[in-house]
């Protein structure tokens, strides 16, 4: 979860057997949690939680899974209360990573956090120790359902106030501030494309190469957290090869 393309992510996730993907659905389910208790339980009205449930289908999360975190979290069934924390670190070879969690247990998630970087040649760092090697935008990604164009595309980017914008098999990739992200959403739904998701992401300034031990041992580390229910997203600066193949 790099700087590189947001589809080709979404694409890995749904590629992914049936263990990653439940434990894909358990992370969505928390967010959809969050997305409620923050702005209630219509996406109609909650726009957050419609992103959410746009990403939640964009992952082929049946829609009762769906309805039963909204259920939850509106306080019909037992709810749990999760708290958004961010955590920064390096890991091998001087690479920076981000670490986005929702947790019901702070302690037990810190700790996780820091033995996966302590256990991979990481360490923990405070507030703003990476991040101000990546810039926070808004990353929106829609089926190219109304076939545009590389012009029609730059001028809808344009005129909802994104940054940057590529096509991509079959879809749309839109980059702005996050101060816009709901504009640009809004503006591509209005065009009649189908919003697979809208986020706010950390995206590298600049990207570093690891090889052999050093690579191995971050991909590890990676492994690890990802594989953590409390962890929702990682961000780095490091170029994979998977990535470096596209």
């Amino acid at each position: 979860m790099s700087g590189h393309s947001k589809w080709n992510n979404i694409k890995n996730k749904k590629a992914k057997g049936d263990a990653a993907r439940s434990a894909a659905f358990t992370k969505i389910g928390r967010e959809i949690a969050v997305a409620v208790k923050a702005g209630g339980p219509d996406p109609s009205s909650n726009s957050k939680l419609y992103d959410v449930i746009q990403k939640a289908k964009a992952n082929n999360m049946p829609n009762e899974n769906i309805q039963r975190s909204i259920k939850k979290a509106s306080g019909e069934l037992s709810a749990v209360e999760y708290v958004e924390i961010t955590y920064e670190g390096y890991g091998v070879g001087g690479s920076a990573v981000i670490v986005e969690c929702l947790t019901d247990n702070k302690n037990r998630t810190a700790g996780d956090v820091r033995h996966a970087f302590d256990k991979n040649g990481g360490n923990l760092g405070g507030t703003n120790s990476v991040s101000y090697m990546f810039d926070r935008k808004g990353i929106v990604v829609a089926e190219n359902t109304v076939g545009l164009d590389d012009d029609s595309a730059f001028e809808l980017a344009i005129e909802s106030g994104a940054d940057d914008v590529s096509l991509e098999d079959g879809m749309v990739e839109m980059t702005c501030d996050v101060s816009a992200l709901s504009a640009v959403r809004d503006a591509v739904v209005a065009k009649g494309l189908n919003l697979v998701s809208a986020e706010m992401e950390w995206l590298p300034q600049n990207m570093v190469t690891l090889d052999g031990d050093n690579l191995a041992r971050f991909q590890k580390m990676l492994e690890t957290l990802e594989d953590n229910d409390d962890v929702q997203e990682v961000y780095h600066n490091v170029v994979l090869p998977d990535e470096e193949d596209e």
